[in-house]
């Protein structure tokens, strides 16, 4: 008969360390918006008293917030470490590691948007709210004035707010998560693409010009509640801006978030 203890499934339970246990404390306070964007954490010498801990074991803790871009340390400084928040530019940059690493191309990065704001479209139109329409109605402001001062390059920026303001007035906010970093993404690789294909002055305004009238179009037609409307519209200016900034060999390459 096989010894019991030989065959006995259990397996060596892993022990945190006491720096990761640190590092947990201080995260979940970031997380869960104790700390604030801009707070500074105590000088480490009031921090080893008040944990009880030793300062290699804070700076272990330290460090492994600082990887995760939680906290940033002033070496030298008299303060303590500096909180930040998370973001989703730093979420996106290692989404950006992931799809090249997948060999993900620039015409399905494009497409992917196709999935979410004709059915955000679709969510407005059906059900016009005041506050909704005023927010976009502002961004399109926004983009007249860009416009009108020949400022082209802010105003493909404000277009990237745009879209994010769309998701946004919808409240979902996993949506808006997912879209932000999608939008990231698309505007590194727009400015990349600038650089690579400059335009003339007046090819440039008339594109853009013909961007506003499309956007000014979408407003209107969700604040008719026309939702076939809207959303066929809304699908057809994407589709065509998929084509002018993902076309051919261009939608071809590979996402590069290295590179850009």
């Amino acid at each position: 008969m096989a010894d019991s203890e030989t065959t006995s499934p259990t397996k060596r339970i892993r022990v945190p360390k006491t720096s990761e246990i640190v590092a947990d404390h201080f995260r979940g306070q970031i997380v869960r918006g104790e700390l604030k964007e801009g707070d500074f954490l105590p000088p480490e010498g009031q921090l080893m008293t008040t944990l009880g801990i030793s300062r290699p074991t804070l700076r272990e803790a330290f460090r492994i917030l600082e990887a995760e871009s939680l906290i940033s340390v002033v070496r030298g400084s008299r303060t303590g470490a500096r909180v930040h928040q998370p973001s989703t530019e730093l979420v996106s940059r290692y989404a950006g590691y992931v799809l090249q690493s997948m060999g993900t191309t620039i015409a399905d990065l494009y497409q992917a948007r196709l999935a979410i704001e004709p059915q955000v479209v679709r969510w407005l139109a059906a059900k016009p709210e005041r506050r909704a329409i005023k927010r976009l109605r502002d961004e399109i402001e926004r983009l007249r004035v860009l416009l009108l001062a020949d400022r082209f390059d802010a105003f493909i920026d404000a277009v990237s707010e745009f879209h994010g303001a769309l998701v946004e007035v919808s409240g979902t906010q996993t949506l808006m998560f997912m879209n932000q970093l999608l939008l990231n993404l698309m505007s590194r690789h727009q400015s990349d693409y600038k650089r690579r294909h400059p335009l003339d002055y007046e090819e440039q305004k008339k594109s853009l010009h013909a961007g506003l009238r499309s956007y000014e179009k979408l407003i209107d037609l969700i604040e008719a509640g026309e939702v076939d409307g809207a959303v066929k519209h809304w699908r057809l200016h994407l589709t065509n801006a998929n084509e002018t900034w993902a076309e051919d060999a261009e939608g071809a390459r590979i996402v590069d978030s290295l590179g850009q």
